[in-house]
């Protein structure tokens, strides 16, 4: 017989014949598809094919891995262009890309400008451009663990920050640019836990000393929309989206069903969101002293009083209006929001029933009241309750 001898060949490799050469194959899979690739052309030996047999599980090592990169193995492989390169495709572009799918959501009403405003605030942030210059490869596990580690910031900002870039690498696995998303094998969650910082945001509520004190500091044309907020509890939002058609003084109430955000209107993001808020006398007084202001000139309630027209933001509020009226009543300075938190705390103060107050707010159940908004004002506890219930 004079054939030649047969060589066994390892696990995956084996030899093609061609009309005129011999050549070594390798077999593996790659994002879930069967690829074989030729070795150069080279005498095909049993140490050839031992080369071969390393050379594949070196491959299925960076596969596993996810820093595989087909080109760089197989640059002339059709495989390599189906599978792209991500060694070369920079982050910030795919950043530039993933806003520009935003803006597209927010004209066709799929996403609030407000939401638009954040994520764009995120790409743009200085803590993102650690990534612009960045390829996708470059973006392993360790390096996003790492950079997401000496954040230092809330888990609720980074969470925030991290939406825009965590769609980036969705995409990038859907496109085949990827072979994995790396965020599924950082453990979010955790990581947070052991390295956000803790907020420092907190309830910080006005005594009734204090609400007595600003409203008696405002000029006639701010009092009404102070001494309302006080006691409705309602968010900035909503306090901007009130109008009179909503305004019941017959049943002492009011209709909430609106946030304005962004100069937007939109209902609320939860159907307990739509509620009628119960008036207090303080709450009437301001109503009725704030029609001579604002019916006549339109349907809002609350306007600038700057303009004379309606509030567009809660930062024109804070700017326009709050900050100098606290200024002027040398009460010590806390957001706008926490008019919310005052209510909220003052009504727990003076008893109210966690789960009425619950539906006031506009929460579904109870535990908001008493893990955030819920805080017993000590100064206003130990006063008669007759004065607690004047704060105008």
């Amino acid at each position: 017989m004079g054939g030649k001898p047969a060589i066994d060949c390892p696990r995956g490799v084996s030899v093609r014949e061609f009309k005129h050469e011999e050549r070594i194959q390798i077999a593996f899979s790659y994002r879930n598809t069967e690829c074989r690739e030729l070795l150069p052309p080279q005498k095909v030996t049993k140490s050839a094919l031992q080369y071969a047999s390393g050379l594949r599980l070196e491959i299925q090592r960076k596969i596993k891995d996810g820093v595989f990169v087909y080109v760089e193995y197989f640059p002339e492989s059709a495989r390599a262009k189906q599978f792209g390169n991500s060694r070369h495709v920079l982050i910030g572009k795919l950043l530039e890309k993933q806003l520009e799918t935003y803006e597209r959501q927010v004209e066709s009403n799929s996403l609030s400008p407000s939401t638009m405003d954040g994520y764009r605030k995120a790409i743009n942030s200085e803590r993102m451009q650690f990534w612009a210059k960045k390829t996708l490869a470059e973006a392993t596990p360790s390096a996003l663990r790492a950079w997401i580690g000496d954040m230092k910031v809330t888990a609720k900002f980074a969470r925030n920050l991290l939406t825009p870039l965590r769609s980036v690498f969705e995409d990038a696995l859907n496109d085949d640019l990827i072979a994995f998303d790396p965020f599924e094998r950082i453990a979010l969650t955790k990581l947070l836990k052991q390295t956000a910082t803790a907020s420092e945001y907190a309830v910080d509520p006005f005594t009734a000393d204090e609400r007595a004190t600003i409203i008696g500091a405002a000029r006639a044309d701010e009092w009404p929309m102070i001494q309302f907020w006080f006691n409705a509890g309602l968010r900035p939002g909503e306090m901007i989206a009130l109008k009179w058609p909503k305004v019941n003084h017959k049943a002492a109430v009011v209709r909430i069903d609106l946030n304005q955000v962004s100069g937007v209107e939109k209902g609320p993001k939860t159907a307990a969101g739509i509620r009628d808020v119960d008036l207090n006398a303080d709450a009437t007084a301001a109503l009725k002293a704030q029609e001579a202001v604002s019916r006549a000139k339109g349907e809002h309630v609350w306007l600038n009083p700057a303009s004379g027209e309606p509030w567009t933001t809660d930062a024109q509020i804070r700017k326009t209006l709050w900050v100098p009226l606290l200024k002027r009543s040398g009460v010590r300075y806390r957001n706008p929001y926490q008019a919310r938190h005052t209510y909220a705390s003052a009504a727990l103060t003076d008893g109210a029933n966690p789960w009425y107050l619950a539906e006031q707010l506009g929460h579904e159940d109870a535990t908001m009241v008493f893990t955030i908004y819920g805080k017993f004002i000590g100064e206003d506890y130990k006063k008669p309750k007759a004065k607690l219930k004047a704060v105008g």
